[in-house]
């Protein structure tokens, strides 16, 4: 079986570095991306059906930890880049690689099934139509099914009852774009992860109230992290990674500590039923627009009777204008004609464990207590390389039984089968591709490097400083990082003593990894 001709689905984030993946390792992709644009949910696009970012979004990771691992952020982009400048850093990338001639925009893939002879080729059969009405079928050796999870909302109406006598407006914050329409209203947001608490603290803005529903609570963190530095820079590094699996109740404690310095997550309404098992909603605003009395907590809703909201607690309020469902999304495949069972069962969240032979993979599939991007670049990086023979996959029975071991596996629909650990999964597909820096081997041969891999940010240089696609460059992308997330703070330089050195830093966040460890 000779694997040539690969189709990807998407050209969002993860799509991008699928295409860049097929051509590292000498395939030949065609991208189907629906849309006009490359971006993905990172473009901002008010159009009906298509999966969106709201207006005044800032992402969650940092611009070191999200970058791709052979192509480090311009050092004037701010450390938490609004959605146009993650935007422009895609284009660049794009641009970088020579991406665009192998997308194809405004092609919808409808239908992706088995050829007739897919036990012994593996090739599949891709139906598209273009945005005229032009509909094709192509023969692949291999698809890279690269859509993501927040293209089909998923609003649990059965869960609310009488929200059918509600004379109110109601959406999912899949359509929400920004608060136009909602000022001097009384508002609900149903759902306390990131995109609930964002919202609420959006509308709240200019909303006469905003209530926020949870029906667990959730531990609040900021982007900002120890002596002003991104959060992630701070906390997702290999001495964290370590403490955490080597004390795991004493990190967990430190970590809620830490949290409850911020301000006090009972006091807030915010405290969890969980431990730090979940990952952290990060808001910058909520805590002071609950202060404030903008936003106020709601536990879980018992029922809607009219225009009034009954809470679990006994609880109403009263006269509410508009209820905003921030409840996730379903897991869908719809132009994947695949018995429902193989996508509920993939191994290390890309390979459905029962297919045979593994000629479809799906990238960026996956949540965690950091980015995507370098996730998805490393499932793309193994995938390819699964496809053109160089790596093996276990049998089948050992990978189903991997799934039902392993937490971070998928093998379920709730959005907690996507969560990944997010080192230990990135050094499992390192480890399966070749590419696992070696940090012992570090020490002898740079150990001005191996400090800065071990005790600085894990960003995703680290996988191309050896083994398949080793980048020469990767090796002062690292040692320079720390200067990428000072350089956008320089638009006043004020006299004092010099910043800490690269060594000095690195102490900072072994301390920091070690107290913030989650």
């Amino acid at each position: 079986m000779v694997v040539q001709r690969v189709a990807v689905i998407g050209a969002g984030p993860s799509g991008l570095t699928s295409v860049k993946a097929c051509l590292d390792e000498g395939l030949e992709p065609m991208c189907f991306e629906s849309s006009h644009d490359i971006g993905g949910l990172w473009r901002y696009k008010p159009e009906p059906g298509r999966a969106n970012v709201y207006q005044s979004v800032v992402i969650n990771s940092s611009k070191e930890m999200m970058a791709f691992s052979d192509f480090p952020p311009l050092p004037e982009l701010p450390n938490n880049m609004h959605h146009t400048e993650v935007l422009k850093y895609l284009r660049l990338y794009a641009h970088k690689f020579n991406l665009l001639p192998y997308i194809y925009f405004q092609t919808t893939v409808t239908s992706v099934t088995q050829a007739a002879d897919f036990t012994g080729t593996g090739r599949w059969i891709v139906e598209t139509e273009t945005v005229d009405s032009q509909r094709a079928t192509h023969v692949f050796d291999a698809v890279l099914v690269c859509t993501g999870h927040f293209s089909v909302p998923h609003l649990p109406l059965k869960d609310f009852p009488g929200i059918e006598s509600f004379p109110g407006r109601y959406f999912h914050s899949w359509d929400y774009c920004n608060p136009t329409g909602l000022e001097d209203k009384t508002v609900v947001v149903i759902g306390f992860g990131n995109s609930g608490s964002d919202l609420a603290v959006d509308i709240s803005r200019v909303a006469n109230r905003v209530y926020l529903s949870t029906r667990t609570g959730a531990w609040v963190t900021c982007r900002v992290g120890p002596k002003g530095i991104p959060a992630d820079i701070a906390w997702i590094t290999r001495t964290g990674a370590l403490m955490q699996k080597l004390f795991p109740s004493w990190s967990n404690r430190m970590f809620e500590k830490k949290m409850n310095e911020m301000y006090d997550h009972q006091l807030y309404g915010l405290k969890p039923k969980h431990r730090n098992t979940q990952i952290p909603v990060v808001n910058d605003n909520l805590a002071s627009q609950i202060i404030s009395g903008r936003v106020r907590m709601k536990p879980n809703i018992k029922e809607f009777r009219e225009s009034n909201v009954i809470f679990t607690d006994g609880s109403i309020v009263e006269n509410v204008d508009v209820v905003v469902f921030a409840t996730g999304y379903k897991h869908s495949f719809p132009f994947l004609q695949l018995r429902s069972a193989y996508m509920l069962h993939l191994y290390r969240n890309v390979f459905p464990a029962a297919l045979s032979p593994p000629t479809l993979a799906v990238v960026g599939f996956i949540s965690g207590a950091g980015s995507i991007n370098p996730a998805a670049e490393l499932q793309a990086r193994w995938a390819t390389r699964i496809f053109k023979g160089l790596v093996s996959l276990p049998k089948q029975e050992d990978m189903m039984k991997a799934i039902e071991k392993e937490p971070g596996m998928f093998s379920g629909s709730g959005h907690n089968s996507l969560q990944v650990d997010f080192i230990p999964y990135m050094d499992s597909l390192a480890h399966e591709i070749g590419v696992h820096p070696n940090v012992l081997t570090l020490c002898l041969k740079d150990p001005i490097l191996a400090l800065e891999v071990f005790t600085g940010p894990c960003t995703s240089y680290q996988y191309r400083l050896t083994g398949p696609g080793r980048w020469s460059g990767s090796r002062n992308a690292i040692l320079t990082q720390m200067d990428r997330v000072r350089e956008p703070f320089r638009t006043r330089m004020v006299p004092g003593p010099e910043t800490s050195s690269l060594s000095q830093q690195n102490v900072i966040m072994f301390f920091a990894s070690s107290k913030w460890s989650a």
